[in-house]
């Protein structure tokens, strides 16, 4: 996702296998067969990890392993929070591998350091590597894996599984197990391997009428010479990609068997358990406390002052939660002037202020933007803002910790997990092979759990206490006191000639993160564009937020195209394209997206639609929304996307995950702030923090273009961006008011 994208310093982190990732393999025990990506060609896996193959085994760099019982397990390095990248993962591996999918398992990727994921980098870092010439390949592959592993790039975010791992490692790996398991057969067989055919993991000679299950060749396999660059499959010839194959890991959780790390009952430890708090203002720390009431509270064991939080361990979370809450705790004053959302809006202004009309630092230029406006027949301008917003994810942050004899074991839901194996090692002083993480499913991560910081906080707790400690923050913790997606202000002009034809863009703004693209309007035909960011101080802390940039730029430049839209007298639709011609694709996508939301068909008295396209992490989303403005108030009607992400793997899931942005972005839209009172966080829970419900969820349908052709791009993220500028536009055109600041539903109190 799901989830979510990942800031400049995870970023600075990440790494990636090529098309040309190294190959080894090695035996498993019982027989199996194990192949995997190396640093250098012909690297063998060697000792194989016991974490994936058995005692006395160590795996290095690699994602599938065939069992005597002819299962086919992909091993997978990315997380899964309900995004179903496990799943297709394991259907893009198996379908080059010409694997059973009844037989196929998922495995996740154990988080000793074995396993990182190398293509992020050369896809977010240095792209100019992606395809390099074949001999300078190997060095570009070596070095950035190594780079991946010094920066513990393991890491789900950035809507980047797929596209990277899937398509460079996941395949790979299969279509070169397939051709050693070929391999093995026609020399058992004394028969041309050309002549031998796999499928539903089976070897086949048909000359002969020879057949067997691929465990039967799989110690022979490990053995076979290596294609370095094996033949992948033309979409004409895939079996499982392209198809709707049901996800692996629903039916755990239907059934209730699936573990989050919530549910962590470490095996043989009688676990207690903490509850926290932590500063309600950023950057201060523990004064003093009061903590006589909890001291005679039933089930009470620990009190714990750790200077930047307090931690109470009881025998249960529900008496350590009921006794922290009697604490009396006095925070040092914190330094920062901003006690308001009004003052944080004032500090951006201030600093574009300071910037003036051409100043800050140039993001983008293209032609004389100042120049263009002075000429131009007619101007606009705009200024648009956001508010901080909340992850929320629907499992609370938890963490299980237990410290002992210089070592410690971790069990937390995580996008990090190699990350947070390293801070906590920092944290207690010890050597990070002496961290186990243990990392089962996660609860909804959006981002939120892209840092470690509870990891290290639980720790600190188990080290302190001597026992194993799970840890709980409870939703108002959350919510008041964790990493947010930042707010911001947007100053926007454009000119226009005398035929409305946009000529001018200019947008300046105070927070630049992640990707960094996200601020320009690249996709669009504007013969002069400057855009310009102009620092300014965050009061609170920023952790990357679903879509991370695009969701507060996706509304800023959206809702201004639609304002040039109005102000030359077009169809907000029609202008885009217009703007968009010299692009097939991004053109494809608003015809189909005309046509399925009956966009010149005249809606219903009080009813209006508004359009949004926003490209990002490689896919093309365009968005119409319906709201029903009969009452007064906007009630969200219907939803139609259509996305080009160059080839999808699986339909279904990927429906899934633009239903899941759009209805994610559509209630940050609606509702989404957190307010400010004293510096600190006014808004504690889903009462006041509020979601969409499913009476107020509009109808969603999506439409999927495989244009191919271009990379494959993310489902996570896409479906979000476009949400909120559709929502406004369509309100604009219901009512003529232009919403420039976001939560909606606050404006129509």
């Amino acid at each position: 996702m799901n989830d979510m994208s990942p800031d400049k310093k995870e970023r600075s982190k990440l790494a990636k296998w090529s098309r040309r990732g190294f190959i080894g393999a090695g035996v498993l025990a019982g027989g199996g067969l194990l192949i995997g990506i190396g640093v250098r060609p012909g690297n063998p896996v060697g000792a194989l990890s016991p974490k994936v193959a058995g005692a006395g085994e160590n795996l290095v760099n690699s994602w599938v392993k065939i069992g005597a019982d002819n299962i086919v397990t992909a091993i997978v390095p990315h997380c899964e929070m309900g995004q179903g990248a496990h799943s297709v993962l394991a259907q893009m591996l198996a379908d080059e591998l010409d694997a059973d999918w009844d037989k196929v398992r998922v495995q996740q990727a154990p988080t000793d350091g074995s396993y990182v994921v190398t293509d992020t980098a050369r896809m977010f870092v240095a792209p100019f590597t992606m395809n390099a010439a074949d001999w300078i390949e190997p060095t570009w592959n070596g070095l950035f894996t190594q780079i991946a592993r010094m920066a513990d790039a393991m890491i789900t975010g950035g809507s980047s599984s797929i596209r990277t791992t899937g398509q460079h490692s996941m395949r790979i790996a299969g279509a070169a197990a397939r051709g050693m398991l070929v391999g093995a057969a026609a020399q058992s067989w004394d028969v041309p391997a050309s002549e031998i055919t796999t499928e539903n993991s089976t070897l086949i000679h048909k000359a002969s009428g020879k057949s067997a299950p691929y465990a039967e060749f799989a110690s022979a396999a490990a053995h076979q010479p290596m294609d370095q660059t094996p033949r992948l499959k033309t979409p004409d010839q895939y079996r499982l990609m392209g198809k709707s194959k049901a996800r692996t890991d629903i039916p755990a959780k239907i059934n209730g068997t699936a573990e989050f790390g919530i549910d962590a009952v470490p095996e043989g430890l009688d676990l207690s358990y903490a509850a926290v708090v932590r500063p309600p203002v950023p950057g201060t720390t523990v004064v003093s406390m009061n903590a006589e009431q909890a001291k005679t509270m039933s089930g009470v064991l620990q009190i714990l002052n750790m200077g930047n939080f307090v931690a109470l361990v009881a025998d249960s979370y529900w008496q350590a939660q009921q006794a922290i809450n009697t604490i009396q705790i006095e925070w040092s004053r914190s330094e920062s002037p901003i006690l308001t959302m009004d003052d944080q809006y004032a500090a951006f202004a201030a600093a574009l202020d300071e910037a003036g009309e051409t100043g800050g630092d140039e993001a983008a230029k293209k032609g004389d933007a100042q120049g263009a406006l002075a000429s131009a027949a007619t101007t606009i301008d705009a200024e648009y803002r956001v508010p901080f917003l909340a992850h929320a994810p629907m499992e609370p942050i938890n963490c299980t910790a237990y410290v002992k004899d210089g070592k410690c074991d971790i069990w937390a839901s995580t996008q990090v997990p190699l990350m947070a194996r390293s801070g906590v090692a920092e944290t207690l002083g010890i050597s990070a092979n002496d961290v186990t993480v243990h990392h089962p499913y996660i609860g909804g991560g959006f981002g939120r759990r892209l840092g470690a910081d509870e990891m290290s906080m639980a720790a600190r707790v188990a080290a302190a206490t001597g026992y194993p400690v799970k840890m709980i923050w409870s939703r108002e913790e959350d919510t008041q006191k964790a990493l947010y997606r930042c707010a911001d202000l947007a100053r926007m002009r454009a000119g226009l000639d005398e035929s409305g034809k946009l000529v001018a863009f200019d947008h300046a703004f105070t927070q630049r993160h992640d990707p960094a693209e996200a601020c320009v309007p690249a996709m669009y035909d504007i013969a002069n564009t400057s855009v310009r960011v102009a620092p300014a101080e965050l009061h609170l802390p920023f952790q990357a937020w679903r879509s991370v940039d695009h969701s507060q730029q996706g509304f800023f430049i959206e809702s201004f195209i639609d304002e040039a839209a109005h102000a030359a007298g077009a169809d907000p639709l029609e202008y885009r394209m217009e703007m968009l011609k010299g692009s097939a694709r991004h053109v494809a996508v608003l015809q189909k997206l005309a046509e399925i939301s009956d966009w010149n068909v005249e809606t219903a008295e009080g009813h209006a639609k508004g359009v949004a396209m926003v490209e990002s992490f490689g896919t093309i989303v365009g968005e119409v929304i319906e709201v029903d403005m009969t009452s007064g108030k906007p009630r969200l009607v219907n939803a139609w996307a259509v996305c080009d992400a160059g080839y999808v793997m699986n339909p279904d899931g990927f429906k899934n995950q633009i239903e899941g942005g759009i209805v994610f972005g559509l209630t940050a839209a609606m509702y989404g702030e957190l307010e400010l009172e004293d510096g600190a966080i006014k808004q504690s829970n889903f009462h006041d923090y509020r979601m969409l419900r499913m009476d107020e969820t509009p109808n969603i349908e999506v439409a999927l273009i495989n244009s191919g052709d271009v990379p494959v791009g993310g489902a996570g993220e896409p479906g979000l961006p476009p949400a909120a500028p559709a929502f406004t536009n369509a309100i604009f055109a219901a009512t003529g008011k232009r919403l420039r600041m976001l939560p909606v539903a606050k404006q129509f109190a």
